[in-house]
């Protein structure tokens, strides 16, 4: 299975102090929370759920700053949603909500120009394909997929969700998400036709990603 780290890269939003300049902007720029709690549970699940959100975020659209954009409506929107969200699962809601605005603006823009390797964030790749080249190679492929091929494949397999964790952020169900991601790492296959470390990571089609992996409306009516 392709897994992904964001350790040490400039994604990871891992850094405390610009995470919590970003805290401060979103409480600064929401509505006053009803329960005292509010916000100091919406800061803590901010600081520990950034990181992950920015991975899945330029996988979703291979940019760094438009990930980073992405990342900030996500967690904008969870935070105006926060009564709501906190009673389920906010993670998956800030997923739901970076994968739907990706995938708006895919429909208002179908070309885009692709980030350049040397400007591709470091720490974001494959861990047997560390190189700038293979980070290229992932990127152009991926976008060779249908926008919800895109999606199933990054949430299943290079983030690691169960098949029922992707039909539910996804609002699709299982059995689509299992036809959609077999397509989808058949055309990645194709894409990836030259040998290579990504490649040779790749799980067969309708496979699933190895036990012990960690643990996001809108529907589309083809794959």
């Amino acid at each position: 299975m392709t897994t992904l780290s964001t350790e040490g890269s400039a994604v990871d939003r891992g850094d405390p102090a610009d995470v919590d300049e970003r805290v401060d902007v979103l409480l600064a720029g929401g509505r006053a929370a009803d329960d005292p709690d509010h916000e100091s549970e919406f800061a803590a699940f901010m600081r520990e759920s950034a990181p992950a959100l920015a991975r899945t975020a330029w996988l979703l659209c291979g940019d760094e700053h438009r990930a980073q954009d992405l990342v900030q409506l996500a967690l904008m929107r969870t935070y105006l949603a926060w009564p709501r969200a906190r009673q389920r699962d906010p993670v998956a809601y800030a997923r739901r909500v970076l994968a739907n605005a990706r995938i708006d603006a895919w429909r208002k823009v179908r070309r885009e120009v692709l980030t350049a390797p040397h400007d591709l964030p470091d720490g974001m790749v494959a861990e047997e394909a560390r190189s700038h080249a293979d980070r290229d190679q992932l990127v152009r492929a991926l976008r060779t997929l249908t926008a919800r091929q895109r999606r199933v494949v990054v949430l299943r397999h290079l983030v690691g969700l169960s098949e029922q964790e992707v039909a539910d952020d996804l609002g699709v169900s299982v059995g689509t998400v299992k036809s959609t991601a077999s397509r989808g790492l058949a055309r990645l296959r194709v894409a990836l036709a030259e040998p290579g470390p990504i490649a040779s990571t790749l799980p067969p089609s309708g496979s699933r990603p190895a036990t012990g992996s960690p643990a996001e409306p809108g529907k589309e009516t083809r794959a």
